[in-house]
């Protein structure tokens, strides 16, 4: 079966939005598809795309055949880019960390130059991970807990020893059921 990737209209007159998919070449432009790979907005400025890129990635190791208007949305996200280095690692040329290395360079640079070609939606595969970001906030967390505790500590040990003394001290008292 000849696989295309291709755009699939949707949107109202004069306001397309498309869906990117993966369908058999022979099936209408609007018709029957395999698998939905993403989405692009050219009404919004700058477009949006928002593409899996492991699902594209996938269909073009299986032979899927981009249309041209695809192919340059798949080359401004990268997917283009991260197919070339898988064919260097398949072949041996240098190892997946190389190839990752290289993918994040292009990447950051692409960021740097401020492309806005696209407004791209970067997928949860290759967005940074929270736990970077949320690092330095964790540090001042932990500052600003072993602040607070070194200062409620000499507190909640006079109240535990009040509880404790009170608790000694204390009649024992019987209820009406036990006796």
């Amino acid at each position: 079966m000849a696989v295309k990737l291709r755009l699939q209209r949707h949107g109202r007159k004069k306001r397309p939005f498309y869906h990117i998919v993966a369908t058999d070449s022979r099936n209408r432009r609007d018709g029957k598809f395999i698998e939905r790979i993403g989405i692009y907005n050219p009404v919004t400025s700058p477009a949006t795309v928002d593409v899996d890129y492991d699902k594209a990635l996938k269909w073009l190791g299986c032979g899927a055949q981009p249309t041209d208007t695809v192919r340059s949305i798949l080359s401004a996200v990268g997917v283009m880019y991260k197919k070339h280095l898988q064919r260097g690692v398949t072949k041996g040329a240098f190892s997946q960390e190389e190839a990752d290395r290289l993918f994040k360079k292009w990447l950051d640079e692409r960021v740097k130059k401020g492309i806005a070609r696209f407004n791209i939606a970067v997928s949860a595969a290759h967005a940074q991970p929270k736990t970077v970001v949320a690092a330095p906030v964790a540090n001042e967390v932990k500052e600003v807990v072993s602040t607070l505790s070194e200062e409620v500590a000499p507190q909640t040990e006079e109240v535990i020893s009040e509880a404790t003394e009170a608790e000694d001290t204390a009649p024992e008292t019987t209820t009406e059921d036990e006796a």
